[in-house]
């Protein structure tokens, strides 16, 4: 429930990746603040567990943390489009691979103190694989394929350390019930 209503909202930037826009907020005490909030359309993420019982890892360079993660695969959605269809999309383009089954585990927000972006995390089984179509910015990604304890022992010692891909680590495990 909201305590204070909006006297003033502007948006002030409006980029590819996402806008910025500035609140002006009054509170019922008088006072007054500001809320800046990042407007982002979201995205979604996918765990690719294979037969083998191997989660599918992409190593890509995120140029605002200048530096290499290792994280699921994962896509920014179109405006409007449905997250499903951008899962799917991504697991591809980014992995090669398809998936026979896809099951949504969650959707949350990655920043909700200054940023609308919502990840919707699915579970991809029933895998058959294929070349990766990247896109230019995604040249020299990596793919790797880890059991869930190397997956484990990697975020243990920080060479994982993406939200959005431990979630959905801790996700697929208590949906496929592992240990």
């Amino acid at each position: 429930m909201m305590n204070f209503k909006v006297t003033k909202s502007d948006l002030i930037f409006k980029g590819r990746v996402f806008d910025l826009k500035v609140d002006q907020i009054e509170y019922p005490s008088g006072n007054k603040g500001v809320r800046e909030t990042a407007l982002h359309n979201g995205g979604a993420v996918i765990v690719a567990y294979t037969d083998e019982k191997k989660i599918v890892l992409v190593r890509q360079y995120r140029y605002p943390l200048q530096d290499m993660l290792i994280e699921l695969p994962a896509g920014k959605l179109e405006i409007g489009e449905d997250p499903l269809v951008c899962a799917t999309r991504e697991l591809t383009e980014e992995t090669g691979y398809t998936a026979k089954n896809i099951k949504k585990l969650t959707a949350m927000p990655t920043a909700p103190g200054f940023c609308s972006e919502v990840l919707h995390l699915y579970l991809a089984t029933g895998l058959t694989k294929g070349a990766p179509h990247r896109e230019e910015g995604e040249y020299g990604m990596e793919m790797f394929e880890y059991t869930i304890p190397e997956i484990e022992a990697k975020i243990l010692s920080g060479e994982i350390t993406d939200s959005k891909t431990i979630a959905g680590i801790f996700l697929t495990k208590l949906s496929l019930n592992i240990q």
